[in-house]
């Protein structure tokens, strides 16, 4: 399968732009998509899910423009939003059961498939519990289970890891690494520790606009050669902070040690190896 995205535009109002002449071609895998808060990722998204049409652009599933056939994508399609709602006197058996016939699944195996995806993230002990009595990361999790209830080719993921412990954490991207040779999978976070562990590519966003894609060692290439670290006395670090950029900063006692990005390093610097992180920080900073 390919998900194409060809000048893709969302104006909200005159004032705000959601997104602007986005273009994208995502195939089966992981994709990571990072972006500051408001850089885009839920708009681009919701349009990929059908709830919200763009402005002016194209975006099509193999040849099929999904704005105009809205249904081609639906009917294959597992969507997590980043804010998902439950109904909380439904216990969980209840909640996957009403959502599966919501999106037309059934058939003798759906109680099956039930426990196996509960199985899955971890919830079978509480799954006759209502829901409300759930917790922040249970009711994430339930948000996942509730995602891949149609066997999808297409996986929609808006910040899924919010409120997971490090356990849960691994559990999910164990769960969607054994999907990812057959489906689309697209992981959207501003954290890049979700997407360093997982994804295929990566492609990164900011003020609605995209900035650059590829393998994570594709993108790590724009800041070779530019990461840096140094120590410093603790008063002069908000001096230094004004002319570089900084990635990270540890206290010492009276010193600061500082890993910064910088085509003109500092005397008594010495290089380090560029990360995700660092190329990130590099790449939303540095572009209008």
């Amino acid at each position: 399968m390919i998900l194409s995205i060809q000048h893709l535009s969302k104006q909200y109002s005159k004032e705000k732009l959601g997104l602007k002449d986005y273009s994208l071609s995502i195939e089966n895998g992981i994709l990571g998509l990072l972006g500051p808060n408001g850089a885009g990722k839920s708009t681009l998204m919701k349009i990929i899910a059908t709830i919200s049409k763009p402005s002016s652009g194209i975006i099509s599933l193999d040849g099929h423009d999904i704005v105009k056939e809205p249904n081609y994508i639906r009917k294959i399609l597992g969507y997590l939003p980043q804010d998902f709602g439950v109904y909380a006197n439904l216990n969980a058996y209840e909640f996957l059961e009403y959502i599966a016939a919501m999106k037309g699944v059934g058939g003798p195996n759906l109680r099956k498939r039930i426990e196996m995806l509960l199985e899955g993230v971890n919830l079978i002990e509480a799954a006759k519990l209502p829901i409300g009595t759930y917790s922040g990361g249970m009711k994430q999790r339930i948000g996942i289970a509730q995602a891949l209830l149609n066997d999808p080719k297409v996986l929609i993921f808006d910040e899924p890891t919010v409120g997971l412990d490090p356990e849960e954490r691994v559990r999910f991207r164990n769960l969607i690494s054994d999907l990812a040779q057959d489906c689309i999978i697209i992981l959207s976070s501003h954290i890049v520790s979700d997407i360093e562990t997982i994804a295929d590519e990566v492609a990164v966003m900011k003020g609605g606009m995209f900035i650059t894609k590829g393998t994570q060692p594709d993108v790590i290439k724009s800041v070779e050669g530019k990461v840096f670290e140094t120590v410093m006395e603790s008063s002069a670090v908000n001096d230094f902070k004004t002319k570089h950029l900084v990635v990270n900063s540890i206290r010492q006692k009276e010193n600061t040690r500082l890993r910064y990005i910088s085509d003109h390093p500092v005397g008594g610097s010495t290089a380090g190896t560029a990360s995700l992180e660092d190329a990130y920080l590099f790449l939303t900073k540095n572009n209008a």
